[in-house]
């Protein structure tokens, strides 16, 4: 498996490494740290402690997780890591864990807490609740409980469940809460969280998605040398981003292939061919695969077939593509693909140890085992968000940066059932008019993506024009996030769903009815299939 350390450039910025004892918000730790300017990766809590130590971390943070310390088999944490000099923080599972590798006990007390829940700091010099008021709100999810503390560390804040729910030392540099700091619902979380990074484990702040864009670029080049490269353009951010950096990185070793499998929403196949190559002065070859993506598609319902079925079509697209760059110069193929993979893709694909399979995305869990290409992916640890700021940074305009994300094997996983020409266009014809009335309302940057989904083996019945219709409902899935790892339905006006009906069932006959998702993430996805 590929580590972290190989996909992003080793930098002046040490890693604050968190251990993951499969959490739910192992990925959402990281990126707090990074919203606090510190870089960070995820690594899994098998990792040998002199693994840990060899990289020479800022810091530690060991994650939550649904494990009792004591619990036969549960994942341990190795005393010696708490005794190397590096500072450590741990949360719930991970701050029961360094108390017991630390000399102390933990209990099950019979006083679980789970959700919001009142903390009291005891200590007014405590580190970690500096500039924190006495009582605040705290995200608890716990049954065990800490009921000793080690020796040497001072108890700093309570619960009324958990007696001991925070302790630190400052001479250690050791410190650990209960609760969940990393999840919007600990009022104070995000101040707990710089205060570790910042003042007990002494780390500047200075990192940021800018400052590491022309760091990815020397990777790149490191990594390609002077081969040739194909880059995957989708017209999406994630895809665009990636291509930029690879042509400040190699320039005219690159070629940018646009696979137009027909699953695109309107207008967006010219985009492509007339911004990206303007603003980045790339080459682009167009590949014409509709046919073809719907030959394959032909009779498939199941999400998942879908899903690889569009990955390996992609690859094989690319690899003639390849064939048609390099020519009759058989001593300079095609070697490199570019993908605009991100942490999201690779964390629902199942990547990393412990990770459920929650659906293959087209660029990761979709690929075909004789994959011809070695894939460049300088965007794998990144955030949505921080891909769009390095976008910024590589000069790329506004109005492609921010645009709303549009998975790679785009509609063919919005029509629930069968992909077929025409309800391609059905779902074409809503989803515009859904996207025209969101910019119309000035709401394009207050929600993260609104997916138009076809419900095409669902028929309901309706009235039109005073006659019986049998026609497709489509879906709303208007939802707010910050890196799609979790999101909440966007409470739109109803007066622009109201638009966005009327229009949808005026305007495209095949459908009669309009609904709104009004679920979060978890437990659904933000797409449907």
């Amino acid at each position: 498996m590929t580590t972290a350390s190989e996909l992003l450039p080793r930098t002046a910025h040490r890693a604050v490494l968190v251990v993951d004892y499969g959490a739910q918000y192992a990925q959402l730790i990281a990126r707090r740290v990074r919203e606090a300017h510190v870089y960070s990766e995820v690594v899994p809590h098998t990792t040998p402690v002199a693994e840990l130590l060899a990289r020479r971390p800022a810091a530690v943070i060991l994650s939550g997780g649904p494990s009792s310390v004591y619990a036969d088999g549960a994942p341990s944490l190795d005393p010696a890591l708490l005794s190397a000099g590096v500072p450590v923080f741990g949360m719930c599972y991970g701050f029961q864990a360094m108390a017991q590798a630390l000399g102390g006990e933990v209990a099950r007390t019979g006083l679980s807490e789970f959700g919001p829940t009142p903390a009291h700091i005891l200590d007014g010099r405590s580190t970690l609740f500096a500039g924190q008021p006495a009582d605040q709100s705290v995200w608890m999810s716990h049954g065990d409980a800490v009921s000793q503390a080690p020796a040497g560390l001072r108890v700093t804040a309570s619960t009324d469940g958990a007696r001991i729910a925070a302790f630190e030392d400052d001479e250690r540099h050791l410190y650990g809460v209960q609760w969940h700091p990393e999840v919007a619902h600990s009022a104070y979380g995000q101040r707990v969280l710089e205060n570790f990074l910042w003042r007990g484990a002494g780390i500047r702040p200075d990192w940021t998605p800018g400052n590491v864009a022309e760091e990815l670029v020397e990777r790149v080049r490191a990594q390609v040398g002077g081969d040739r490269v194909l880059c995957a353009l989708s017209g999406g951010v994630d895809s665009a981003v990636a291509g930029a950096l690879v042509a400040r990185a190699v320039g005219d070793q690159l070629t940018c292939v646009f696979v137009d499998h027909g699953l695109l929403r309107e207008g967006e196949a010219d985009q492509v061919e007339t911004d990206f190559v303007e603003v980045t002065g790339a080459r682009l070859v167009v590949f014409d695969a509709k046919e073809r993506f719907l030959t394959a598609l032909a009779g498939v319902t199941d999400p998942e077939a879908k899903r690889k079925i569009i990955g390996a079509e992609f690859i094989r697209c690319f690899e003639q593509a390849a064939r048609d760059v390099a020519g009759t110069d058989t001593g300079h193929p095609v070697r490199w693909l570019v993908q605009g993979t991100l942490y999201p893709d690779v964390v629902e694909s199942g990547g990393g140890e412990g990770t459920a399979n929650i659906k293959s995305h087209h660029n990761v869990g979709g690929l075909p085992d004789d994959l011809q290409f070695s894939l460049v992916e300088p965007l794998r640890l990144l955030f949505k968000d921080e891909v769009r700021q390095v976008g910024l940074e590589l000069g790329l305009p506004e109005t492609m940066v921010f645009r709303q994300p549009f998975p790679g094997p785009g509609l063919g996983i919005r029509i629930v059932g069968e992909v077929t020409a025409d309800r391609l266009d059905t779902l074409r014809r809503a989803d515009a008019i859904a996207r025209e009335e969101l910019t119309a309302a000035g709401l394009d940057r207050e929600i993260w993506q609104c997916p138009v989904v076809l419900l095409a083996d669902v028929r309901s019945v309706g009235v039109q024009g005073d006659g019986r219709t049998y026609g497709h409902p489509v879906v709303l899935r208007p939802v707010s996030s910050e890196d799609a790892m979790t999101a909440d339905w966007t409470r739109l006006p109803y007066d622009v769903l109201a638009r966005i009906s009327t229009r949808i069932t005026n305007e495209v006959r095949e459908v009669n009815r309009v609904v709104l998702d009004v679920t979060s993430k978890p437990p659904g996805t933000i797409e449907w299939e």
